[in-house]
């Protein structure tokens, strides 16, 4: 094997094929990414037996070949070498030349490698901006709690009478939803399946940039139990999760008995400010009022206190609510990712969930249920 290659093209697609390499890998082979060169392309994949990447790019090739070596290693001299980088096999050696720095690398046993899953066919397309933005605006309410592997997935809920994918998360203290158009072209039914989130959230920002985006349900005919990603040079699997979130319909009701409109950035910074006092699980107070104001307070009489306000416009009576101030600066942060400059806040009471979504948000945009914190005295 011996091609060469520009070594931006190299960096970027090593970082995006290292995406799946395993941080403690089960058997060694996973530690590595396979480099497979032929027809005037680099071709560069990973697996961990739950995700794989694969992507390719152009590259001048002299002799074709396949190599496997260590993923971390290549990865870390791909972001420093600079220029056209050479790459040629000597029998168990990956000779690795740019400029005047030469690097010597031993290869894997190539033959252990496990065969990479195949994609099943695209259940639809759609912009990898726009499934990119949705996928990270419901992701901060999935759950860190390993006890229960469904809660830390994404749901991708296919409606083929409306045409739309819907995302949903949650932790139980909070459920984000957000709906999308997109075509749909091998499903003839209503079809949900659960991703795991964080590698989900990671595989959507790496397709960001491509204008369409082949996106593959798990469960859908040929599928297999995989999701996938592709575009016309990547491809990302995910082994989709078993179970599913808990149905969230009464969690958004239509009729509300307080609402109130505020900027969103004047109250992010006032959340920060007075949760400087709110240690361990001390949550921040919001007291809205009829008079256009809404006072933030944390901290309590023995231990430090903070109190901030902001402006408001306000719809129903005064209305006190305390919220876990990370989880809000979470919804409010990402309903300014859809540019929403300003949040409704919309409450049935100040013990059921309240409801924030952008300031003149059609259905589609982002709904994020946030349960209160009970106050006590």
């Amino acid at each position: 094997m011996q091609f060469t290659v520009d070594h931006t093209d190299l960096a970027a697609a090593v970082s995006y094929a290292a995406q799946s390499l395993p941080a403690r890998p089960p058997v060694p082979v996973l530690a590595g990414l396979l480099l497979d060169a032929a027809e005037d392309t680099l071709r560069i994949s990973g697996f961990d037996y739950e995700t794989s990447t694969d992507i390719t790019v152009a590259a001048t090739v002299a002799e074709p070949g396949r190599a496997l070596v260590s993923g971390r290693l290549l990865a870390d001299i791909a972001a420093r070498v600079r220029g056209v980088v050479q790459f040629e096999l000597a029998g168990p050696r990956l000779i690795l030349s740019a400029g005047s720095a030469r690097f010597t690398l031993p290869t894997l046993p190539i033959e252990e490698y496990p065969q990479l899953p195949q994609p099943g066919p695209a259940s639809g397309t759609l912009s990898g901006g726009t499934f990119a933005e949705a996928v990270s605006q419901v992701a901060c309410a999935a759950s860190n709690d390993t006890a229960v592997p469904s809660l830390a997935g994404i749901s991708l809920g296919h409606d083929q009478d409306a045409g739309t994918l819907t995302l949903t998360a949650t932790d139980r203290y909070r459920f984000a939803v957000r709906t999308i158009s997109w075509k749909h072209c091998n499903l003839d039914a209503d079809h949900t399946a659960l991703a795991p989130g964080k590698d989900l959230l990671d595989a959507a920002k790496a397709a960001a940039e491509a204008a369409t985006l082949d996106l593959t349900l798990a469960g859908t005919p040929g599928a297999s139990g995989l999701f996938t990603l592709r575009d016309a040079h990547h491809t990302t699997t995910l082994r989709g999760l078993e179970g599913s979130l808990p149905a969230y319909s009464a969690l958004f009701p239509s009729e509300f008995a307080h609402t109130a409109t505020v900027d969103i950035a004047p109250l992010k910074e006032a959340v920060q400010r007075v949760a400087l006092v709110a240690t361990g699980n001390t949550p921040v107070r919001l007291t809205f009022t009829t008079d256009g104001t809404l006072v933030l307070e944390a901290g309590t009489s023995d231990e430090a206190q903070a109190v901030d306000n902001v402006t408001t416009a306000l719809e129903g009576g005064d209305l006190n609510i305390a919220f876990n101030p990370g989880f809000l600066i979470d919804g409010l942060n990402a309903l300014t990712t859809e540019a929403a400059e300003a949040v409704d806040f919309h409450f049935t009471s100040s013990v059921k969930p309240a409801i924030l979504r952008g300031h003149g948000s059609d259905d589609q945009g982002l709904r994020y249920a946030l349960m209160p914190v009970r106050l006590t005295g």
